[in-house]
């Protein structure tokens, strides 16, 4: 009998292995079964990552038309609590224009690199973000190492033995930062106010022109801001301090508590781990396992772009928001059980924030202030030889 030479054996061999890994890679992964690869993951997504000026285009114009129509209408409403209402509508406007410009400068909006930058630029000037430092904060440093100690600073929990070390001042705010009712002021001391807006030296070791300029230039717009209301305010003979607090403050803040609260529930939950080491922090394959996929009623995703379908953010950043939520529905088809999916309810939300105070990151869980655990500690993950050996 004669055999096939051992080459083409070989060869049947390995075409037969690759067409299975193939169809696997297809396939929903099993229960129990390892993840897949991160290149893996992203390939069941790339598909989706199509991006279109037109779209891109429209979305702004129609969220700039509705920030400038209701800036008109606080200036025209002729009752206070009008104004205030509409202020608050005003700062939901920011938040969406401000979605907008994160896909921007993810340089996931349209497939032209300088116009995602302008529009980026331009899209975050109601927010007054300084586009440079948004973008090394969050495009490197949060989706780099996201919920990694000591790299990701963006909502990082402290140990019981950090927290007790911090002076009394500091414990105080940290306990309002986590009481569920401080998001907005965590987001405008810690990140905007510190690491954003003319940041110092410590916390921003390395120095830029563009820095300073995207600082100056959201300087410049605020002053424009209150300029023209003070304008609007004698030619309509009103008062410029109600116009200054319903078409300035009160958008702002309430901005400052949306962009907060998005950026707490995103990386907060009882079954989302933090780590202080980088070896298990890889193992864990954070980008599918430190997010949280919230889900609201039938028309909040539209009109928050998107931005909540966040685990297929994270796995692929070049997936347009407007594309977003067909890319979530297929990473949980192909991951089931594997993804973190939270129906958002109130009490939910005031109860993780009771339970999330500080973290205990030998048995991966959440703790009281006094140290005393308040989730089931999570698995370790599993490492690779390479990586245990690392």
């Amino acid at each position: 009998m004669r055999h096939a030479p051992l080459s083409n054996v070989s060869l049947y061999v390995e075409v037969t292995t690759m067409s299975t890994t193939s169809q696997s890679h297809n396939l929903p992964v099993a229960p129990g079964a390892p993840m897949p690869h991160r290149k893996v993951i992203r390939s069941w997504v790339i598909p989706l990552s199509k991006r279109s000026t037109a779209i891109a285009l429209l979305l702004s114009v129609i969220d700039f038309a509705l920030f400038g129509a209701s800036l008109a209408a606080i200036v025209w409403a002729p009752w206070l609590l009008a104004k205030i209402a509409l202020g608050v509508v005003n700062g939901f406007i920011i938040g969406r224009l401000f979605i907008l410009g994160h896909d921007a400068c993810h340089q996931a909006f349209t497939p032209n690199r300088k116009l995602n930058t302008w529009l980026g630029r331009l899209l975050f000037m109601p927010s007054l973000t300084p586009y440079s430092l948004w973008a090394v904060g969050h495009n490197v440093v949060h989706h780099g190492y996201t919920n990694l100690k000591g790299f990701d600073f963006v909502w990082q929990p402290r140990s019981l033995e950090e927290f007790n070390a911090l002076p009394r001042w500091r414990q105080r705010l940290e306990r309002i930062y986590r009481s569920g009712f401080g998001p907005g002021l965590y987001y405008m001391i810690d990140m905007w106010w510190k690491r954003m807006y003319f940041p110092s030296k410590k916390q921003m070791p390395t120095r830029r022109a563009e820095f300073m300029w995207d600082g100056a230039l959201v300087t410049a717009v605020a002053a424009v801001w209150v300029g023209g209301l003070a304008w609007a305010a004698q030619s309509t003979g009103q008062s410029f301090w109600t116009l200054l607090v319903t078409g300035f403050v009160i958008p702002l803040l309430f901005w400052k508590a949306m962009i907060g609260f998005v950026v707490y529930v995103h990386h907060t939950h009882t079954s989302v781990a933090w780590y202080d080491d980088k070896v298990t922090w890889a193992a864990a394959q954070p980008f599918v396992s430190t997010t949280v996929h919230l889900t609201f009623g039938r028309f909040w995703g539209a009109l928050l772009h998107h931005i909540m379908e966040h685990t297929a953010h994270h796995v692929d950043m070049s997936v347009p928001l407007y594309r977003l939520k067909q890319a979530q529905k297929k990473l949980e088809t192909m991951l089931p059980g594997r993804i973190v999916i939270q129906r958002f309810s109130w009490r939910w939300y005031f109860d993780t924030a009771r339970r999330c105070k500080l973290y205990d990151f030998k048995r991966l869980c959440w703790t009281d202030y006094r140290g005393r655990p308040t989730s089931q500690p999570l698995p370790l993950p599993e490492m690779s030889k390479s990586m245990a050996e690392a």
